[in-house]
């Protein structure tokens, strides 16, 4: 089945430290490896695999794991309770996915528009089973603030706050002063207060974006303005998620946007397009991208990706580097 053509179209900070990492990374004291992958969803297919005791994330093991930090969007609800909106898909994963993807990802996203397909309980459920796991989280919580509130991590002397928001319906799904949810990015002046409230607490400041329209290769113009609009308040780098296909990058001030990463684990796609990701490896440090490489992942007819034998080839605005890597050129 074609997945898209069934488909209808305040904030604080908390400095939290995650769990030591078992993970090697080649980065000097100063630079911060990042891993970014765009959307995971656990259930159908990838949760019938992981059941099977089968890890859907294995073949990218050894490129994950040279990471300091490893962060994707995690597309589903991951738990046991809830009732499924009215919408044409809802995912919901069992809880026993999350030990499969602890040990590959250190923080997710929560902020898209399949984290409240089963209701608030469910949701709330999910923070719970996410903190007992020791996986971070962001872009959502108990309550607006809370779902505001950055996850700042430190690596190697390195302060990096990562922030979610959603800006595709249903809109049901946000959080407010009372209730459970995701941050929503469409009052654009809370985000970029949100971005530079971050910056006086880190060194690195990254927003998460779920974003555009589903199979749309190129970002649209709201995206390459907000996009520069977020660099401007303070962001080091701007990655996205949502349309279910890559969409590109461009520099900006200096600073790398990678406007949607597509899908890494998702099952139910058919076309070229939607059955090819992006594992985006970064390098950070207080200043500046050093460089970077996105490493191609091929989804097989599971959902699980795989990855292509070389890295992207570094295009308009950033050069090669001897290691294979790309620089911005700035």
């Amino acid at each position: 089945m074609n997945r898209i053509a069934a488909a209808a179209v305040l904030y604080g900070v908390c400095a939290v430290t995650a769990a030591p990492c078992c993970h090697a990374s080649s980065g000097a004291e100063g630079s911060v490896d990042l891993a970014f992958v765009g959307d995971i969803m656990l259930a159908e297919t990838p949760g019938e695999l992981i059941a099977r005791g089968v890890d859907p994330f294995e073949p990218f093991t050894a490129i994950l794991d040279r990471h300091d930090l490893r962060i994707g969007n995690l597309e589903c609800v991951i738990a046991t309770t809830g009732t499924a909106e009215i919408k044409p898909f809802t995912f919901r994963a069992h809880p026993r996915s999350l030990p499969v993807l602890a040990k590959h990802f250190d923080g997710v996203s929560l902020a898209n528009n399949h984290s409240g397909d089963f209701g608030k309980a469910a949701f709330a459920e999910q923070l719970g089973l996410l903190q007992a796991a020791k996986l971070a989280y962001f872009g959502g919580g108990e309550h607006a603030s809370a779902a505001h509130r950055p996850w700042i991590v430190e690596r190697k002397g390195l302060r990096i706050a990562f922030l979610g928001y959603d800006e595709f319906k249903p809109r049901s799904f946000e959080a407010n002063a009372t209730r459970p949810g995701v941050a929503w990015s469409g009052e654009d002046e809370q985000v970029l207060r949100d971005i530079a409230a971050a910056r006086d607490h880190a060194d690195i400041v990254i927003p998460f974006m779920h974003w555009g329209w589903e199979e749309e290769v190129t970002p649209s113009p709201r995206q390459r303005e907000f996009a520069r609009r977020m660099i401007d308040a303070g962001a080091s780098l701007v990655v996205g998620s949502h349309p279910h296909v890559t969409q590109g990058y461009e520099v900006y001030r200096g600073r790398l946007i990678v406007y949607s990463l597509g899908n890494f684990l998702f099952n139910s796609f058919e076309t070229e397009a939607t059955l090819t990701g992006w594992l985006l490896s970064v390098r950070l440090d207080k200043d500046r991208t050093q460089d970077f490489a996105i490493h191609i992942a091929h989804l097989d007819g599971n959902g699980v990706p795989h990855p292509g034998a070389d890295p992207l080839p570094c295009m308009a605005g950033s050069i090669a580097t001897r290691n294979g890597r790309c620089r911005l050129d700035d």
